[in-house]
């Protein structure tokens, strides 16, 4: 059982939602980056989706884009990125971390390589967006196999003659993305949400958490209350970017965590 698996049967024993916060690894720079995570935790956050920097993030709005070039500036790497969870686990030994982000950095390191340095470092999933499930023997099944959860996103594009595929060898949860189009672009509405959900709750066992357009308490809120939980990226991500002290962006992520928790 992985800390993300031991996160969700503990969440269903209490009959609570979970909370998921997603940053980009240090933006806007690595000291920064690393007070804001280890601030998480206290804030309210079940599981942290940690984002590695990449310069052609196609999935990605303005607000992460900008986010990634702050911290490749910054001279963030997947080196530093890994080390930065590396840190975080010195005082934290449980909260799960999901590693976000593209191939290409974790291609040039060598799977094994990483696999087994991503572990050391105490990252329990990853996401992985521009490998199709037609790929899965390059990263998902030998992630697998190093004890990590590998997550797949499932759109409203993704319909019923897709969806087998997509979360054959998903495993931690399924990430449902509320939205076509790219993070950051445009609200999610849960009586849209709501069917989607269930369809693909009628096909697996697992989670699913719903992300893109959840910007305030209540979006957040409403989105939980129709999934199993709610994923905020960008509204945090922007806090950052107009250069608010950590304690206030971990303060606008607790409001957004406890309107998640209320449900």
């Amino acid at each position: 059982m992985t800390r993300i698996d031991a996160k969700f049967a503990d969440l269903a024993a209490r009959g609570k939602k979970a909370f998921v916060a997603y940053v980009m690894a240090g933006d806007p720079d690595y000291d920064r980056s690393l007070e804001v995570v280890r601030g998480l935790p206290a804030a309210g956050v079940d599981i942290i989706e940690l984002g590695l920097p990449f310069t052609d993030p196609m999935a990605d709005g303005p607000t992460i884009q900008l986010a990634g070039q702050r911290a490749l500036e910054a001279g963030m790497t997947l080196q530093r990125t890994l080390a930065l969870a590396t840190e975080f686990r010195q005082t934290d030994d449980t909260t799960p971390i999901v590693l976000m982000g593209y191939y290409n950095p974790i291609y040039s390191r060598g799977v094994d390589r990483f696999l087994d340095e991503a572990k050391a470092a105490g990252i329990d999933g990853l996401i992985v967006v521009d490998l199709p499930p037609e790929e899965d023997a390059e990263l998902c099944i030998p992630a697998q196999a190093a004890g990590l959860n590998f997550i797949r996103l499932a759109t409203p594009t993704t319909d019923d003659k897709r969806l087998p595929k997509v979360l054959q060898n998903t495993s931690g949860f399924v990430y449902y993305v509320s939205i076509t189009g790219i993070t950051g672009a445009a609200e999610a509405k849960a009586t849209d949400v709501a069917p989607e959900v269930a369809r693909i709750k009628a096909r697996t066992d697992l989670p699913v958490i719903v992300g893109f357009g959840i910007n305030t308490p209540e979006k957040s809120r409403a989105i939980a209350s129709v999934a199993d939980g709610a994923v905020v990226g960008s509204a945090i991500v922007s806090r950052i970017a107009a250069g608010e002290p950590a304690d206030e962006v971990l303060a606008f992520v607790k409001s957004l965590a406890d309107g998640a928790h209320d449900v």
